[in-house]
């Protein structure tokens, strides 16, 4: 433990006054001897001003970046004013060969007063969907959801919820994300539905982000096949978004 310098001063007082061997006491204090005489050392030039602990400190910096590399990086970041502290230090490094980290980047924008918010493209949503589902099995809403399991690697859970009813029709845990898993997934649905054997003027329509495995041509002729339709949400759009 660390001690100030009063509570020093007064052990080496105790150790001075006590009727014990230097060694037996520090032992009753718990105090290593090498600990106690680099302070009696201390004590016996200063006094209890040079018995307080001073933090260390640095006299330089090894990967300081240096003012002229700094102040490049500024000129750089007012010709893409449009890109992150993140973007901002990948295309330095790719362009001018010398790398600055994101927090480095960051850090120096920072200090200039440069950091800009990112340009999103933003898309204004309803404050609720204009057709809204009205019976199960109208429109089914589908995703993977990422598991790491320690000592296996990583799992996908896909699942298909119906949106009316917000029921999980079906889920497998899969090994990869292609659309033979979705497909899968999408049978063990129908069959509990039992939509793939009863006569339905309308087979479920499926609602999916733009995830690979949704934009392949295997799924859409799979679906196809199956009669059903595909609604796939539209990017950085808040209401899709949530709802699957």
């Amino acid at each position: 433990m660390r001690y100030s310098a009063s509570e020093k001063a007064e052990i080496i007082k105790t150790v001075e006054r006590s009727h014990l061997p230097v060694k037996q006491t520090l032992a009753i204090l718990d105090i290593p001897r090498s600990t106690f005489y680099r302070w009696y050392e201390l004590w016996l030039e200063g006094g209890i001003d040079v018995l307080e602990d001073r933090s260390p400190r640095p006299t330089s910096v090894w990967n300081k970046i240096s003012d002229d590399r700094r102040q490049a990086f500024i000129d750089f970041a007012l010709d893409h004013e449009d890109l992150t502290a993140r973007e901002l230090a990948i295309k330095y490094t790719d362009e001018k060969r010398y790398f600055i980290s994101e927090s480095s980047a960051y850090r120096i924008l920072h200090e200039a007063d440069l950091l800009t918010a990112p340009a999103y493209v933003t898309i204004s949503a309803a404050d609720e969907f204009r057709d809204k589902t009205t019976r199960p099995n109208e429109l089914w809403q589908t995703d993977f959801t990422y598991f790491k399991i320690i000592g296996w690697g990583w799992y996908y859970l896909s699942t298909v919820l119906d949106d009316y009813s917000r029921y999980i029709v079906a889920w497998k845990l899969c090994t990869t994300m292609k659309a033979k898993d979705v497909t899968d997934t999408l049978e063990l649905a129908l069959e509990a539905s039992g939509c793939d054997e009863a006569h339905v003027i309308h087979k479920p329509r499926l609602l999916s982000d733009n995830g690979s495995s949704y934009i392949s041509g295997d799924l859409a002729n799979w679906l196809g096949a199956k009669g059903m339709a595909h609604t796939r949400g539209a990017p950085n759009h808040p209401q899709t978004q949530g709802k699957i």
